[in-house]
Order: C-alpha cells, then sequence, then structure tokens
C-alpha cells in the first residue's frame, strides 16, 4: 500500500491517501469495486467528499493541479459522503460501480494492447486541502465473446497487439458513453488475407456488433475509413459457435469487398 501526501493550505501534510483497486482486472458490463483510505496524520481534518473517476489517458492533454495527462471519462462513482478524520485515524471507504458495456478494454489473455492507458483518478474534497488527487492504472479485460474471437483471428494468422481510442461513436448507433474503441490486426507470413484488418466492437448486455474493415487506424473519423461489414454474436455464443470457421468467413468477405471498392473507384 502506498500513500499519496495531500497537502495543506498553509502546509503541514493533513491527509495521506491510497487507492485499493480490488477487482483487478474487472470486465466491461462488470462491477469495479475497491476501497479508498484515509489517514490523518496531524490533526483532525473534515472530509467532504470522495469522488472517482476513470479517464482514458492521452498525450497533449491539459494537465490540472499537476495531474497526469487524462483524456475522456467513462465512469464515475463517490465513495463517501461528509464526515470527520480524527488525527491519527485511518478510515476505509469502500465504493462500487457497475461498469458501461462500451467501456474500452486494455488487455486480452493477459496481454496489454499498444496504446490503451486507462486511470481512476480519486479526488477528495476536505477542509484546507491544496493538492486533492491520486491516480491508479486500471485494469478492464476484454469479455470472453471478445477473446473467442482475438483467438479466432489468431488462428487465421492474424495478430492484435495495438488498439486507438477516440471520443466519438459509431454512426447510427445507441451508446452509452463517447468513445470508440478499434484493433489493428496484422497477417503474419504465410497466411492470406489483407495485410491489416480493423476491428471494432459494440457492447450491449445481449452480445456485441462487430465491425471489421480494410486497416485506417490512423483515419479518425469513421467515414473516412474503408467500408466496413457488420456481423453480430452473443455472450452466450461462446462455446457454441465456432468463430475461427466465422472469421474466416469475414476475413475472405472484407477481402472482396475490397477489392469491389475499389474496382468501383477505378
Amino acid at each position: 500500500m502506498v500513500f499519496r501526501r495531500l497537502w495543506g493550505d498553509k502546509g503541514g501534510i493533513p491527509l495521506e491517501m491510497d487507492t485499493v483497486i480490488l477487482s483487478d482486472p474487472v470486465e466491461p458490463g462488470g462491477m469495479l469495486t475497491g476501497e479508498v483510505v484515509l489517514r490523518a496524520p496531524d490533526r483532525d481534518v473534515e472530509v467532504q467528499s470522495i469522488h472517482l473517476e476513470a479517464f482514458v489517458d492521452t498525450p497533449g492533454v491539459h494537465k490540472d493541479d499537476g495531474d497526469e495527462s487524462k483524456g475522456p471519462s467513462f465512469t464515475s462513482t463517490a465513495a463517501s459522503g461528509w464526515f470527520t478524520l480524527k488525527k491519527g485515524e485511518e478510515r476505509r471507504s469502500p465504493f462500487r460501480q457497475r461498469l458501461w458495456w462500451g467501456s474500452p478494454v486494455s488487455e486480452v489473455n493477459g496481454q496489454r494492447f499498444h496504446g490503451v492507458s486507462l486511470t481512476l483518478h480519486t479526488k477528495v474534497e476536505a477542509e484546507g486541502i491544496s493538492t486533492r488527487t491520486d491516480s491508479d492504472p486500471l485494469r478492464i479485460a476484454a469479455l470472453p465473446l471478445h477473446t473467442a474471437v482475438f483467438d479466432a483471428f489468431t488462428a487465421e494468422g492474424y495478430g492484435c497487439t495495438t488498439s486507438r481510442i477516440v471520443d466519438s461513436t459509431i454512426p447510427d448507433t445507441e451508446y452509452s458513453i463517447y468513445l470508440r474503441q478499434s484493433f489493428l490486426l496484422t497477417r503474419q507470413s504465410g497466411h492470406e488475407g489483407p495485410q491489416e484488418l480493423e476491428l471494432t466492437f459494440h457492447n450491449n448486455s445481449v452480445g456485441c456488433e462487430i465491425y471489421l474493415r480494410r486497416a485506417a487506424l490512423h483515419k479518425r473519423h469513421w467515414d473516412d475509413k474503408p467500408p466496413a461489414l457488420r456481423y453480430v454474436a452473443a455472450h452466450h455464443d461462446v462455446g457454441r459457435v465456432d468463430f475461427t470457421e466465422e472469421v474466416r468467413r469475414w476475413i475472405g468477405e472484407v477481402a472482396a469487398l475490397g477489392q469491389s471498392h475499389e474496382g468501383a473507384a477505378d
């Protein structure tokens, strides 16, 4: 346990804080749980609130109050209301928040995606505190349905190590948070199909829509990318559907679509 010292407006250390994430990792649609531990080493402190918010960390974003760079937020919750922390006292305030199904993921099969950094920020509102925020890395694992699809692409010779998250959505779809995450699939030597594919999941409690296209991860806007094909799968399909066969068909259809699209453009 590593405590962060929260300095007072007039010096001294009125509070020490540490956030402990217990659900590590958590999945989209799952429950993010943990506790915020506060200590008052020097004097009594009136704690007004404890608020937690999860962010996608991105470079070049404006920094506030010395916090690390942070981008779009995708969930928030409160850990406690008003209370008095006595001198020398330690208090643990639990938090519990269900993640949106559309929450970004940072890893699959225990392997982190390059380009994804998720952080849980803890903000304490308290009497006489000048530095108020703590930051902790947040791990969100791919759903079993995602994992089954990724494993099928691996079986067909496509590896995935890179992902990109943008503050945008898929056109004409309902969404819970204003974020879209895409994954870059790269064909290994000795296999057939487009060299690079771009995979996007749009989740809900039943399953997900799966969008597959030729890769253009560098293009931000959905309509500026190559045309995408849409497929659907349910969470209960895991273990019942041969996703390797499905993915083989998807790859062939995207390859054919790319050829017809290029032909139409000539």
